[in-house]
């Protein structure tokens, strides 16, 4: 029997639907042979949380689409919470221990499709994650965490919200990573979201001769210069394509990588890069994309690399993290309690607002 006092009932966020989301009072979970329970502390709210709550048929399906979403599931995948519960088979299998606070990567895989056998797990065939399909997430007082998942121990000492911020930036990490920067590199990172700003924190420690980074706000480029970038452009006010090839005598950047999930950055990015550049795309779309692809091809020959998730680049954002690289009391800009978890998802959507993360805190 678990030490800590565990309530046979607790407060969950459960999504019904498109923008039918209701706090609701649940059991706490059965803990299951193989299970951990944990009493989730801190639950960041992603740009993709907000368009599955807006419909995406990213989430949703439709047109040939598969649907990642599911009705009655919690959402949050960006989460941290305390071991409270487990049993001697899982505290093996993750390696933990009651009380032990730890954070989970969002995929849970089956380890038995090829690309799981093969290491290539976060491309899981049936890829189930936490909050959206199969396994709730991290907007409710407590969760279980199975056997299939991967977790990761972080220190107590980091603020909640902080350490939560550990999924966006492992995924913030492997773009960079599939990037493939080199030293005389012109990289430009498109936003300086939580994801952007990840993205340049991870650039600059390959460290490229110029490191650029564009978004439409002043102080979340202001931000940007904090984590690392040499130059920031806004490009409300400036030409970034015009500006870019007058820094490289023409040519045009040598990596772009999009981290603003807004279909115009797609372009730019495509314009602004140079012949045999490199282009990785991150971002979650809420709608199709439509680009002129003979710029990939005929004109430029680019080499274009998507990015899923943060395989094998946890323990590095959580280094990040508990050595304070990052300025997180800035970025982490605002926390709600269950409760107010509509504000925190409109606070998400308010693109003239001043929030950068915005997370959930299930026990305030």
């Amino acid at each position: 029997m678990p030490a800590t006092a565990i309530p046979d009932q607790m407060r969950a966020v459960v999504c019904n639907g498109p923008e039918d989301y209701t706090l609701e009072t649940r059991p706490v979970p059965e803990l299951g042979a193989d299970d951990l329970l944990i009493r989730v502390e801190a639950t960041g709210v992603c740009a993709s949380d907000l368009k599955c709550y807006h419909g995406a048929p990213k989430f949703w399906g439709g047109e040939g689409r598969e649907q990642w979403a599911q009705a009655g599931v919690t959402p949050g995948h960006e989460l941290v919470g305390v071991v409270v519960a487990g049993s001697p088979e899982a505290y093996e299998v993750h390696g933990v221990a009651e009380g032990d606070r730890i954070v989970c990567e969002q995929i849970v895989p089956c380890w038995e499709c090829r690309f799981c056998v093969r290491g290539q797990y976060w491309m899981c065939a049936p890829h189930d994650m936490f909050g959206f399909r199969n396994f709730d997430g991290g907007m409710a007082e407590y969760m279980l965490v199975p056997r299939r998942a991967r977790v990761h121990r972080i220190s107590h000492d980091v603020a909640p919200q902080h350490a939560a911020f550990a999924e966006p930036l492992a995924c913030s990490l492997h773009a960079v990573e599939r990037a493939g920067i080199q030293f005389e590199d012109v990289v430009v990172v498109a936003g300086a979201g939580p994801i952007g700003l990840g993205i340049i924190a991870g650039a600059r420690a390959k460290n490229p001769l110029t490191l650029i980074a564009l978004d439409m706000d002043d102080d979340k480029l202001a931000l940007a210069r904090k984590c690392g970038a040499d130059l920031t452009i806004n490009i409300r006010d400036e030409d970034a394509v015009a500006k870019i090839r007058e820094l490289t005598e023409g040519y045009g950047a040598d990596v772009y990588i999009e981290g603003t999930g807004h279909p115009s950055a797609v372009g730019q990015g495509l314009s602004l890069l140079r012949k045999l550049g490199t282009y990785v795309e991150y971002s979650v779309f809420g709608s199709d994309v439509t680009v002129d692809w003979s710029i990939i091809s005929d004109d430029k020959e680019l080499t274009v690399l998507g990015a899923h998730l943060g395989p094998y680049t946890w323990p590095t954002a959580i280094k990040m993290i508990e050595g304070g690289v990052l300025p997180l009391d800035e970025i982490c800009t605002d926390q709600f309690g269950l409760e107010d978890f509509q504000r925190a998802l409109d606070t998400v959507g308010d693109s003239a607002g001043a929030s950068v993360k915005v997370s959930i805190l299930p026990q305030s």
